[in-house]
């Protein structure tokens, strides 16, 4: 197998930029609609915002790997760095440092990028962790840098990276080009073109020993940031999180050669799909603010209790809706109880009632039109 940092137009990549195009201007348009929703926010719920969409995208560009992190710790961590918080509180190592590098990539979003910067945000993400020869560095090791599945036996490789000894030069290149594209470059491209080819040239160089795709899925939004002038709160981890495997299977097909007009288009549509996704939330945010408002010490205890978990599900909420059952293993209320709960927080219209009996299931009741 040639892979595409083997071929001799590497990393010479081709497309076809008309197609994407459309895509550019639906991007631009979108992050306009955007701007114009958050900034009618108030400052609180501005901070909490952005609180909730970027420790989402730590948590989602962690599952991605197969990192699975709390929540709650991340959030606490997040407030410090992002100075909404002068309490200290102890967060476990990964916790703490996928927020120092979300965090570090809202603030700095404008400042050119360095190896300083890589290395910094690759000892952050790897916090912790006991088992890398090099922390901190990108990778030094003999071994080839090879992405494999199936048995140990009968292994399948997906890809096989540059050797150790070319990653210093490759990535000496990569930042140069980085820095060449950005808005006040030397070779500026429009967001979504660079941002696509930036995670892909990226990925196909895997400088570090684990930790690409987290620093790879920064380095988009880095990039977005840039050509916007100012932090994304794009839902891009949350969103391939969900499609999972096309993220991969995209990558895949696009190690092999450097004309890559599919992965593009790919991966702008991927970035608008993200585009949507935070709009939705940034809305449901804001219904989530009114919601509590609204209804303001009239709830007790157990239903303030199922209501903030109801929430915490995000725009999707409960598969298929909170039923009792939910309801009292949430809250522990007795069966009689849990049915005056819920029955109160419909007459109330805080809740919809769908089906009959066992198959009754219930849902927020975000928007006041009914109240």
């Amino acid at each position: 197998m040639v892979w595409n940092w083997q071929q001799a137009d590497w990393p010479n990549f081709s497309y076809d930029s008309k197609v994407l195009e459309p895509l550019e201007s639906e991007f631009l348009l979108r992050s306009g609609e955007f701007l114009g929703v958050f900034r009618h926010v108030g400052s609180h719920e501005r901070d909490q915002i952005r609180v909730d969409l970027i420790s989402e995208e730590a948590l989602k560009t962690s599952a991605i790997e197969g990192e699975y992190l709390n929540r709650e710790s991340l959030q606490s961590s997040l407030r410090q760095q992002l100075g909404l918080d002068s309490t200290t509180r102890r967060v476990p190592p990964a916790e703490h440092g996928i927020a120092e590098m979300m965090a570090d990539v809202y603030l700095h979003f404008a400042d050119p990028l360095t190896h300083r910067t890589l290395c910094a945000w690759h000892k952050m993400v790897m916090s912790g962790e006991r088992r890398l020869e090099t922390i901190g560095n990108y990778r030094q090791h003999a071994d080839a840098m090879q992405i494999v599945s199936n048995r140990l036996d009968k292994p399948k490789v997906h890809f096989e990276a540059p050797p150790s000894v070319r990653v210093k030069t490759e990535m000496d290149a990569f930042a140069k080009w980085f820095n060449d594209t950005s808005p006040k470059g030397k070779m500026p491209l429009p967001a979504l073109t660079r941002a696509g080819i930036a995670h892909l040239y990226f990925e196909s160089i895997h400088p570090f020993e684990d930790g690409n795709g987290r620093i790879g899925r920064a380095l988009c939004e880095k990039a977005l940031a840039q050509n916007l002038g100012e932090p994304t709160l794009i839902a891009l981890a949350y969103t391939i999180e969900r499609h999972r495997k096309a993220y991969y299977d995209n990558l895949e097909a696009s190690n092999k050669s450097n004309a890559i007009t599919e992965w593009l288009l790919y991966f702008a549509n991927t970035i608008l799909d993200a585009q949507r996704v935070t709009l939705a939330r940034v809305e449901f945010s804001i219904a989530k603010a009114k919601f509590y408002e609204r209804y303001r010490d009239q709830f007790n205890e157990r239903q303030e209790k199922a209501i903030a978990r109801m929430f915490r599900e995000g725009i999707d909420g409960f598969k298929g809706g909170l039923s009792a059952e939910n309801y009292i293993a949430i809250t522990q209320a007795s069966r009689a109880t849990a049915t005056r709960d819920l029955q109160d927080l419909v007459a109330k219209h805080a809740l919809t009632k769908k089906g009959e009996r066992r198959h009754t299931r219930y849902a927020l009741q975000v928007s006041d039109s009914d109240g």
